[in-house]
């Protein structure tokens, strides 16, 4: 393989005004991630613990193999709604006895674990993940059931969430439950709907209504443990398999059923069991990206810090040189390489990266993709040369191919460019972003300029002078609006990725991403959409 070369100087003043714009920004998440670890805050949390409980990354802690990763996903999930940030759930992908796990564990400390719209977006996306790439999901269960304020928005769709947890049973991926305390309601039918269950003497009740509502319902008197107690279900309902003494003894015995699955990967293994570092400091990523989005930069430097070796074989060099594509690998892995070098599109990239896309698939390698795209050229000029069928054939690729994707943006993700470089939309197995990182339909700026120039051209069209104070009022309104949903934290929020990342671990959340992702069989398509030439 080729080793690239950098021409990266830590030292320039470029580079240093660069990396501290990025600092800010790792403070800026740091904040947002210490809100989701503080839970409902110290008071919840004292009392958490003052009843003889663990907290849900304790749990998680305890439950993982020692000294594993955990790569946790959709951390700042309800940033800038009314929820508190994490939306009281945990999920992510650790390793228990061998066996990579997608974990979901109820945060009681904020609301009694009460599942919100942000909650159940989150913890629907962990299902479509333990789904797509086979992974073995384990329910740490101790949630009092809807956020009632906001039953209307999460009634209906949460259905989803029972409906995916026997989908996975259906699909022969294993599915485990440990109760620790309350689940209630909906909340039921987690366990009941998982393969497994374990729960806790005199702590887990499980019960599709609590004893108030059934004396309200049908005006029997009853008790907690009769009605849905972990010794009750374990030994007349027979809705528990096992029953722990404590936390930790149940902790114990799901990593025993975990250890008893008997589970073999379906992907392949990774080519180099003890793959070569990069040759370059990964510290060195925060300067590469301009703290401003419209200067361009070269993203074989990324690939350089994070590619095994810093070894890249480049596939069309010379075509399309604002698309770079290639092969390489990561963790031992081989992986394909689409990667924005300028940030417009124009027809000759769109051609290159349906045709690599295409070579990827037939030979069942992964690919991943590194945004920093304004979108496709506009005007009369490429318009008339067909970047409309161009774009239209790189997105009928990427919507058809079948290999695992990976998408990481790193600056701009703009217009169709977002589509053809394969956003949310285009259901990467995985997709984080970079703190410095924007999407939108366009940049703030030429957003505002084009409801500038519709609303002049409708104030011409009625024969009526433009107000240029409230125009300029109004632009400056538009911009500010664009800037803030826009951002990183403001689109994780919203869970329009799986999280956002110091741009230092890309190399490592995208190596615990392809291990995980061979869990299941990795294989290119068979055939692509109507490609309009």
């Amino acid at each position: 393989m080729t080793t690239l070369e950098s021409a990266v100087d830590p030292a320039a003043p470029a580079f240093v005004a660069n990396r501290d714009a990025l600092r800010e920004r790792l403070a800026e998440l740091d904040a947002a991630l210490d809100q989701a670890r503080a839970g409902g805050g110290e008071k919840y949390v004292a009392r958490h613990h003052r009843r003889g409980k663990l907290l849900p990354r304790e749990r998680i802690e305890l439950l993982l193999d020692r000294d594993s990763p955990f790569l946790e996903l959709s951390p700042v999930a309800g940033y800038g709604s009314d929820f508190p940030v994490g939306a009281s759930v945990v999920t992510g992908i650790g390793v228990v006895e061998g066996v990579e796990c997608l974990v979901v564990a109820n945060d009681p400390t904020v609301r009694g674990g009460a599942v919100n719209p942000w909650s159940l977006a989150k913890t629907r996306r962990a299902g479509e993940i333990a789904l797509a790439n086979r992974l073995p999901m384990v329910n740490l269960v101790e949630s009092a059931g809807a956020d009632l304020p906001t039953q209307a928005e999460i009634f209906i769709p949460g259905g989803r969430v029972f409906r995916d947890l026997t989908r996975l049973s259906a699909a022969g991926i294993p599915t485990v439950s440990v109760v620790f305390g309350n689940a209630t309601a909906g909340g039921a039918y987690v366990p009941g709907m998982s393969d497994h269950v374990i729960m806790i003497r005199d702590r887990s009740q499980v019960y599709l209504a609590g004893p108030p509502l059934v004396r309200m319902a049908t005006g029997e008197v009853t008790d907690d443990e009769s009605l849905g107690g972990a010794a009750m279900h374990a030994g007349t309902s027979g809705l528990a398999d096992q029953l722990a003494e404590d936390e930790r003894d149940g902790i114990r015995l799901a990593r025993r059923c975990v250890r008893r699955f008997n589970w073999r990967k379906h992907g392949p293994p990774p080519r180099d069991p003890a793959p070569r570092p990069p040759r370059y400091d990964p510290e060195e990523l925060l300067g590469i990206v301009s703290a401003d989005l419209k200067v361009p930069f070269d993203p074989r430097e990324v690939l350089a810090r994070v590619l095994d070796g810093s070894e890249f074989d480049e596939f069309k060099p010379a075509y399309g040189t604002a698309l770079v594509t290639g092969w390489g690998e990561l963790h031992g892995y081989p992986v394909g390489v689409l990667a924005n070098a300028r940030g417009v599109l124009f027809s000759a990239e769109a051609q290159k990266a349906a045709q690599f896309i295409q070579l990827a698939n037939a030979t069942d390698t992964p690919l991943v993709f590194l945004q920093n795209t304004t979108g496709y050229m506009v005007g009369t000029e490429y318009e008339q040369r067909g970047i409309i069928k161009h774009g239209a054939l790189m997105i009928n690729a990427v919507a058809n191919s079948t290999v695992p994707h990976l998408t990481v943006n790193l600056g701009a993700s703009y217009g169709a460019g977002n589509y053809g470089m394969c956003g949310r939309a285009y259901e990467p197995r995985f997709l984080f972003t970079w703190p410095n990182a924007k999407s939108a339909v366009m940049g703030p700026a030429q957003l505002a300029g084009v409801l500038s120039i519709v609303a002049r051209q409708a104030a011409a069209a009625r024969g009526r002078d433009y107000d240029e104070e409230s125009d300029a009022a109004m632009r400056m309104m538009v911009e500010q609006q664009i800037e803030s949903q826009s951002g990183a934290l403001f689109l994780s929020g919203r869970l329009y990725d799986d999280g956002v990342i110091d741009p230092r671990d890309t190399r490592t959340v995208l190596g615990l991403c392809l291990s995980a992702i061979h869990n299941a069989p990795v294989k290119g398509a068979d055939g692509f959409g109507v490609f309009r030439m």
